[in-house]
Parts: C-alpha cells; sequence; structure tokens
C-alpha cells in the first residue's frame, strides 16, 4: 500500500506530536508540507521533524501531491481553513471541534461529497488501547446493558501553562468545545449517539489572568462560559450527566464511569490513549484491573489520519469521521443553547458508532 501524503496547517503547540507520528512514525502517511501563517514557525517545525517543505497556507493547498490537509488551526479558523482544503480537492482532518459554527461544519460535509473527498475530526483518542478495550469489554457484555454514564473533565484553565491561553476563553474553546470533545466522542463510540440534551452553563469569572512565564500578568476577558453542565439521553436508552469546568482549583471526581445492569466501569482519561480500565462487577467485593486488548497505547495523535488515508485506499469508513465530530458539536452547543433556552432540546444529528479497531492492528498493519 502507497504512503498517502498529508500537509499540516498550523504549528503551533499541537503539531510537534503530529509531526512525529504521521511523519516520523506511522507507516502508510507522510507529512509533505507544513504551513503557518507565521512562515518561521512552520520552517522551524519542518527543519525540527525532517519536512522538505515549509510554505504559505496557498502553496500548500496548491500543492497536486498533497491529498490530506490536517487542520490545525486555533478553532475559529478551522471552519474557513478546512473550507479552502476541500475547495481544492482535498480531505481534511480537523483538530477539535471540527468548527465554531455548525453551519461551517454543516458546509464542510456538504461541499466534502459534493468534491468526493472526506472530513475528518480529532480528537482519536478513541482508538487507542485504554478506550477500544472499554468498547470490547462493554460490546461482550462485562456489565451488561449500559444504564448510565458519568463525565468530569474539572480543571483551573489553562492560563498557567500555556503559551498563548486566550484563544481558550473565546466562543468555540472554553473548557465544553476545549476538552468536552474528548469525553462526548469516548462517550458516543461507547453507547451510541445522543437524541436529547439539557444543560446549564456560566462564566464564573469575567476575567483570567495569565501566569506563565511568557505573558505573566496579562488579563483575558472572558467571552465563553467556564462552567458547563450536561445532561444526556443516549438513542439506546442510557443517561449520563457530564460537567466541564476552567473554574475548579481541586477535585477527587474520577474522569468517565459507565454503569451498567450488572455492573459498573471505570474509564480512563479519554485524553488519553492509554490508562487503567477497572470493572466491578454486581456482588463483586472489589475492582478488577483489566488488561488492554487493543494497540496504540502511546501518545497516537494522528492515528484518525493514518485511519483515513487507509480508509481512503481501501474503500471503506474511516472511523474519527466528521459525521461524529459533528455530532459531538452537536451537542456541545445544544447543553449550551438548553441553558440559554431553559429547555430539553432534541438533537437533529445523530451517528452510528464506528467499527471497532482489530484485535492486534499497530501502525506496521495498515
Amino acid at each position: 500500500m502507497s504512503s498517502t501524503a498529508v500537509g499540516i496547517i498550523g504549528c503551533g503547540n499541537i503539531s510537534s506530536i503530529y509531526l512525529k507520528n504521521c511523519h516520523q512514525r506511522f507507516r502508510g502517511i507522510h507529512v509533505a508540507a507544513v504551513a503557518d501563517i507565521d512562515l518561521g514557525r512552520a520552517q522551524a517545525q519542518a527543519a525540527e521533524y525532517g519536512v522538505a517543505k515549509a510554505c504559505s497556507v496557498e502553496e500548500l493547498l496548491a500543492d497536486p501531491s498533497i491529498d490530506i490537509v490536517i487542520n490545525l488551526t486555533i478553532p475559529a479558523a478551522h471552519g474557513e481553513v478546512a473550507l479552502k482544503a476541500i475547495a481544492a480537492g482535498k480531505s481534511v482532518y480537523n483538530e477539535k471541534p471540527l468548527a465554531v459554527a455548525r453551519s461551517d461544519a454543516q458546509a464542510m460535509l456538504a461541499q466534502a461529497k459534493a468534491k468526493g473527498v472526506r472530513v475528518g475530526g480529532a480528537p482519536d483518542t478513541f482508538l487507542g488501547a485504554g478506550l477500544q478495550t472499554c468498547r470490547k469489554l462493554i460490546d461482550d457484555g462485562w456489565i451488561g446493558r449500559p444504564i448510565g454514564a458519568t463525565a468530569f473533565m474539572m480543571g483551573r484553565g489553562p492560563e498557567g501553562w500555556h503559551p498563548n491561553p486566550h484563544f481558550f476563553y473565546q466562543p468555540g474553546a472554553g473548557p465544553m468545545f476545549d476538552m468536552g470533545p474528548y469525553y462526548l466522542t469516548a462517550l458516543t463510540t461507547l453507547l451510541g449517539p445522543v437524541q436529547r440534551v439539557s444543560g446549564s452553563a456560566q462564566i464564573s469569572f469575567a476575567e483570567r489572568t495569565i501566569t506563565n512565564n511568557i505573558q505573566y500578568g496579562q488579563k483575558i476577558p472572558v467571552n465563553t462560559a467556564t462552567h458547563v453542565v450536561g445532561v444526556l439521553d443516549f438513542t439506546a436508552g442510557a443517561v449520563a450527566s457530564i460537567i466541564t469546568s476552567f473554574d475548579v482549583w481541586h477535585s477527587t471526581l474520577p474522569w468517565l464511569e459507565i454503569y451498567g445492569s450488572e455492573g459498573t466501569m471505570l474509564v480512563p482519561d479519554p485524553n488519553n490513549f492509554s490508562g487503567s480500565v477497572k470493572v466491578r462487577r454486581a456482588g463483586a467485593e472489589q475492582w478488577s484491573d483489566m488488561p488492554l486488548t487493543h494497540s496504540f497505547a502511546e501518545n497516537s495523535r494522528g492515528l484518525g489520519v493514518l485511519d483515513m488515508a487507509v480508509a481512503i485506499q481501501e474503500g471503506r469508513a474511516h472511523r474519527a469521521s466528521g459525521d461524529l465530530a459533528y455530532h459531538v458539536l452537536d451537542i456541545m452547543h445544544t447543553i449550551h443553547d438548553a441553558s440559554n433556552e431553559n429547555r430539553h432540546i432534541h438533537l437533529t444529528s445523530g451517528v452510528e458508532r464506528p467499527a471497532p479497531m482489530p484485535l492486534g492492528m499497530d501502525s506496521k498493519g495498515f
């Protein structure tokens, strides 16, 4: 199987792991070019990871050798950049969220279908060893019929460590749009699509102070909700609650728990590819540590891109699909809408659970 050429647009903080995996580690894809509005930043990343070409966004999109564009720009630019890539006849894989506005994401999906190209989106952590093990255990009946779940992302925000934290407090970010995709993608791939949502959201502090070493003391105006609570009714019958917050100093809550008719499962951090999986069945006196059944336990960001590239060649559906990313985006918006409108809201989007990863699959098997 031939290697697919991909191009990366956006050479910020997250680009390093994509370059490491997509250019140096995974078989089946290679990075042909990188681009950024700051050409110097693109050149530095190209030199660091051995990429042959650093260029402008326009040059990358015009390169006929590139089949897939990995869009690592800030959330506010996801829609615009992806639509340009699709117009250039290229498949596109967006970092999360798929877009800020539903309309941009809908346009992506429609125009990609018309062009005969594909849309994919992060997170792809659900393809890793931890969450794929959970998927297999649930599908094999270890906890019986899933009836409920809880999800918690409790933190204080990124202004203490991120080199440019301003965008985290603007529309399209905040704790739900920044971290919610990990939790909601995990829940959706484990339990299926969501059909009804309610929620409450608030801005707890109107201003944040940066405490990193680069912009120490600068103030950030907060223009999006920073403490968001949602209740999700799944089509298959389970009910879940989710809290994402940038306003919590300390917490002892778990990342994810799935409750079944025959037991409970502790799910690892959905922001990671690995982690501890525990099951306690009805009547058991203690938790059982479950061995990981699947590969990709290390940081494998970009795995969704690899799966997309191989899926295109094999003529099958890719797992980290645009439809999945759109359903997650729709859930996040609907939680905020439900809070603003003081009501339950039925979703119009839906998605089939992606196929599980095969047992024993690693990057050499693609």
